[in-house]
C-alpha cells in the first residue's frame, strides 16, 4: 500500500492575501448582454466598481471618458474601457 504522503504534492506557502478593491472588468461585462447602449450599461452598472491600474473607479466615471455610445459586442465593450484605464497590471496594497 502507498504511502498517503506520496500523494501529497509539495507545500507552497501563499503568504499573506492581498485585497483589492473592486471587481475585474471582464465580471462587470459578463452581467451584460450584447449588443448594448451606453444609457443602458449606466443604468444597470454605473455604479460598479471594477478595478484598474490607477485604482479602483466606477465604471459611470470611466464611461464618461467614452466616446462611443453603442457596443455590439462584449469585446467592443472590454476595449472601450481599457482604452481609457489602460491595461498595465493591477497595484496591490
Amino acid at each position: 500500500m502507498a504511502d498517503e504522503d506520496e500523494n501529497e504534492g509539495p507545500v507552497v506557502e501563499l503568504g499573506e492575501e492581498t485585497p483589492v478593491e473592486g471587481q475585474p472588468l471582464a465580471r462587470v461585462a459578463s452581467r451584460l448582454t450584447w449588443p448594448h447602449e451606453k444609457p443602458r450599461i449606466l443604468e444597470q452598472e454605473g455604479d460598479s466598481v471594477v478595478r484598474t491600474p490607477s485604482g479602483p473607479q466606477t465604471l459611470s466615471d470611466v464611461l464618461e471618458q467614452v466616446d462611443e455610445s453603442y457596443f455590439d459586442t462584449r469585446q467592443a465593450f472590454v476595449e472601450a474601457v481599457q482604452s481609457v484605464v489602460g491595461t498595465a497590471p493591477v497595484e496591490t496594497k
